[in-house]
């Protein structure tokens, strides 16, 4: 519901925030750390994953801590796809 509070018009489609919320329903998010006991096997099982191809992943790499202001409000604005970084150099 916090992702509708600036919207200029209401959201389409199906927005089920409210009925959750009148019906006292629980809407549960999946945290990644919840399985910290399983990091090890999944980052192994991942890499090959995405080293075969099974996965593929997009990055916005902004060059230069310069540019991080302009990168954090195009972040802000959705400008970004994808895992958005700022390189701040090249080692």
């Amino acid at each position: 519901m916090i992702a509708e509070y600036n919207l200029e018009k209401p959201a389409v489609g199906p927005r089920p925030g409210r009925m959750l919320l009148v019906n006292r329903a629980r809407m549960e998010g999946f945290i990644v750390f919840d399985f910290h006991d399983q990091y090890p096997v999944a980052l192994r099982t991942l890499a090959r994953w995405v080293k075969a191809g099974n996965i593929k992943y997009r990055e916005d790499i902004i060059e230069g801590l310069e540019n991080a202001p302009r990168a954090f409000l195009g972040l802000m604005q959705g400008k970004n796809f994808g895992k958005l970084l700022i390189r701040v150099a090249h080692e």
